[in-house]
């Protein structure tokens, strides 16, 4: 189960532009600059050859691809992190956008491929190779090869690096799509060389005078073999119903618990069965992978008790007595009453029963083992019942259960010791999130992302929507929005917000990280053009959604003058909002989010240095520059 945490983290968007920024249009053709930034104007098709076109593509195959990529059948790691908070229902009108567009296509390349080349590639797209069970191309994507409504897409007009990569990808089982995986089944009979003449040959056609997909697709001629794609089932419509269910008031409350733990989000490998595990997390001493939570009496918890599950949340063991991983936050969840894990427990075993072996963990030695478990226990753990604090109001203590239980915010906003264990002495004063990278600020300190009277209403509507008039969720703080926050009561948000206002009373404050949020003044000009290349940077990647003044747009882009998430002493986040991107997650007042691409590929170590380090220092913010070798070291393998 992921941890919560409070990270006032903002979420750049770069546009292309080298003048000044126009009026902000509330319209997806702005929420789409996350997209057209890689896949060109319009998504006519990125410039380097492997970014394709999605314009005019049909919805149901752009539909079905973004699924695929957010789901893990196919692998693009900027894109999927890019995808991840999004629903199906915000993918499918993302992809209805771009289907809808109409822009014109480039021309053709000249081919320098040898004539016999060509003339194997014409033969494979036209007739096929019936002796290894290869249907031609055009039996799905049509004669004239521009695809058909709903999911079959075109193959003209697009750079031969992108379709060389696409089949190479289906050929070696990098690339998937929902059972059956016909082009799986088909580019496995293509060799090499095949492939290579099929690319060579499809580059080189010019466009017919129509373009459009075929509303259908012809019957097939007599003796031909039809080919059944799983993605023809996909539904695009984006209605999603759940199946009724009559709950009582245990089941309805374990429900709700569920969300306050977040625990679907790390119960759920991608693109699969909700609570059904699998899911991979990475910590600094190996893979741990997330448990099977359903009713399966094999494989998940069919066979255990309530007192089975107690045990689990409480003193962190499992149904045999072996000690459990702290990956589980059971440091946290052992302050949950009875009456909270009986209802948690019932809520789980009234899921659909779901055959799910669990994966054995892959940690280092001698992490993992009982032994180093047991003495890892000896010294950081002990089980906890929480106790109301008399003195305190029923808001208050609500709110500390809350947060120092199922929402276990100090599992990332504690530092932690070389051992991963969170250091109590310093609870809540901000650390680095392991192996993400990410930087959970300070909940005591104002200037960070400490909750006072001030700030509590954005906080809560950061906490409920995934935005507010000052930040945007990002990175992992938008799972944890889209997980957990955006379903509790506002009355439990309040409460937490609430305890966490009064530690940060208790502290004093220590104006360390950064410089307090001020309103951006008419007046605010940014830096000379003599302070070197980040303005120019600013100008050409930023200022279109970030104004020329860093004032943002209010609930779309967040002001970068005076905004404190951009001058934490810890630049972490800030690198990795311009290298990885993301979009804010949905919620029901933040159904269509603005986004920001992946920059990882695009920028540079000393470019994005250069640009954060004009934005930290300009329009009156006062933080310190940013060298290349930050951004190299947080530069990741997320580049495939």
């Amino acid at each position: 189960m992921p941890v919560h945490f409070f990270v006032t983290a903002l979420l750049l968007c770069f546009g292309q532009i080298t003048h000044a920024s126009p009026p902000f249009e509330d319209s997806m053709a702005q929420r789409t600059q996350a997209c057209t930034v890689c896949h060109g104007d319009q998504g006519r098709a990125g410039p380097d050859g492997y970014y394709p076109r999605l314009a005019g593509k049909p919805i149901g195959y752009l539909y079905n691809q973004l699924l695929n990529i957010r789901d893990g059948r196919r692998h693009y790691r900027p894109m999927a992190s890019l995808l991840e908070p999004l629903t199906d229902s915000y993918l499918l009108e993302l992809a209805r956008y771009f289907s809808s567009l109409e822009v014109s296509y480039p021309a053709p390349l000249h081919s320098l491929a040898a004539k016999e080349v060509l003339a194997r590639g014409h033969t494979l797209v036209t007739q096929g190779d019936p002796s290894r069970e290869v249907p031609p191309c055009q039996q799905c994507h049509g004669e004239a090869l521009t695809g058909s409504l709903p999911h079959v897409p075109g193959l003209l007009g697009l750079p031969r690096d992108y379709l060389n990569a696409q089949l190479g990808g289906w050929r070696t089982g990098q690339r998937h799509a929902q059972s059956p995986d016909c082009m799986s089944h088909i580019a496995s009979r293509l060799s090499a060389q095949d492939v290579n003449a099929v690319t060579f040959w499809l580059a080189a056609q010019p466009l017919p005078a129509n373009t459009k997909p075929l509303a259908q697709l012809p019957a097939l001629p007599a003796g031909a073999k039809a080919v059944t794609c799983g993605s023809a089932a996909v539904n695009t419509t984006g209605a999603i119903t759940p199946a009724p269910h009559a709950w009582s008031a245990q089941l309805a409350q374990g429900a709700y618990l569920a969300r306050v733990g977040n625990c679907q989000t790390c119960h759920t490998t991608a693109g699969g069965t909700p609570y059904a595990g699998g899911r991979a997390i990475e910590t600094p001493f190996g893979t741990i992978f997330s448990s099977n939570l359903t009713s399966d009496k094999t494989t998940g918890l069919g066979n255990w008790t309530a007192d089975d599950f107690w045990q689990a949340l409480h003193h962190g063991q499992s149904r045999d007595g072996h000690l459990l991983s702290p990956a589980f936050p059971y440091t946290e969840y052992t302050r949950v009453t009875r009456a909270d894990a009986d209802a948690l427990f019932a809520y789980l075993q009234s899921l659909p029963a779901i055959a799910a072996p669990n994966r054995p963990h892959d940690m280092r030695w001698p992490f993992g083992t009982q032994t180093a478990l047991l003495a890892w226990r000896t010294l950081f753990f002990t089980p906890q019942t929480f106790v109301p604090v008399a003195a305190q109001s029923v808001q208050w203590n609500r709110g500390a259960y809350l947060v120092n239980g199922l929402g276990h915010c100090g599992a990332c906003h504690t530092p932690r010791n070389a051992l991963g264990a969170s250091q109590s002495e310093r609870a809540f004063a901000g650390g680095m999130i392991p192996v993400q990278n990410w930087y959970a600020p300070s909940l005591l300190q104002s200037d960070a992302a400490g909750v006072n009277m001030q700030n509590s209403p954005d906080t809560k509507a950061l906490l409920k929507s995934g935005l507010s008039a000052h930040a945007t969720a990002s990175g992992p703080m938008a799972l944890v929005v889209q997980g957990s926050t955006q379903h509790m009561t506002d009355t439990d948000l309040q409460a937490m917000l609430f305890y966490l206002q009064t530690l940060a009373k208790a502290q004093p404050e220590q104006h360390n990280q950064a410089a307090l949020v001020r309103p951006i003044r008419a007046n605010d000009v940014p830096l000379s053009s003599g302070q070197g290349n980040g303005e120019k940077l600013y100008r050409t990647h930023c200022a279109n959604c970030h104004g020329d003044n860093g004032q943002g747009v209010a609930h779309a882009y967040p002001a970068l003058a005076g905004n404190r998430a951009v001058q934490l002493s810890d630049s972490s986040n800030l690198i990795q909002s311009v290298l990885h991107g993301g979009f804010s997650p949905v919620t029901p007042s933040n159904a269509k989010p603005f986004g920001m691409p992946p920059f990882v590929l695009q920028l540079g170590d000393s470019d994005i240095a250069q640009v954060l380090t004009f934005v930290r220092t300009a329009w009156g913010n006062q933080a310190n520059g940013i060298t290349p070798q930050e951004v190299n070291r947080l530069r990741d393998r997320q580049t495939h």
